[in-house]
């Protein structure tokens, strides 16, 4: 039992220590997604969608919920935002050449539409972020609508 107590004890000093070490945050501005917006054109309703699903992960700023303050779900929560952005960063999209912008928009409404995205554990502690099947439909289609934009323009190339 003593073992258990003194392991106990580590444990508990450890986690408070812990506290006092937090990654760095995702603080950028949220108007850089302004590119995208202006070069996708989406509708407000998926506008909105994007705002409460997609831009916290997958942009240069996240609205960070009262939790982020502990040691170790700021870690948690830091690695999904760095991996949603590794896959798809709205910030940077001026920078993703025509070819990549097509390939992004198809995996977009791909997984949208497949409910792989917003992933679950972003929902939990997100309830507005849960989408209807009638949310996902108009995401999906306007993703390929931008799709074919940018295959045309490909095309036309």
């Amino acid at each position: 039992m003593k073992i258990l107590k003194k392991i106990g004890i580590v444990l508990i000093i450890a986690l408070v220590v812990a506290q006092f070490f937090s990654p760095e945050k995702n603080d950028g501005e949220r108007d850089t997604v302004n590119a995208f917006i202006a070069e996708t054109n989406p509708p407000q309703d998926v506008l909105k969608i994007l705002n409460t699903t997609c831009f916290d992960c997958h942009s240069s700023k996240t609205n960070y919920p009262w939790y982020n303050s502990m040691t170790p779900v700021n870690y948690w929560l830091d690695s999904h935002v760095k991996d949603g952005k590794k896959h798809l960063n709205f910030s940077d999209w001026n920078n993703y050449s025509l070819k990549k912008k097509e390939h992004k928009m198809d995996e977009l409404h791909e997984e949208v539409g497949e409910k792989e995205m917003p992933l679950n554990s972003y929902t939990w502690t997100h309830a507005e972020a849960s989408l209807t099947q009638e949310q996902i439909d108009a995401v999906v289609n306007w993703g390929k609508i931008v799709q074919e934009d940018y295959r045309a323009q490909m095309g036309a190339k």
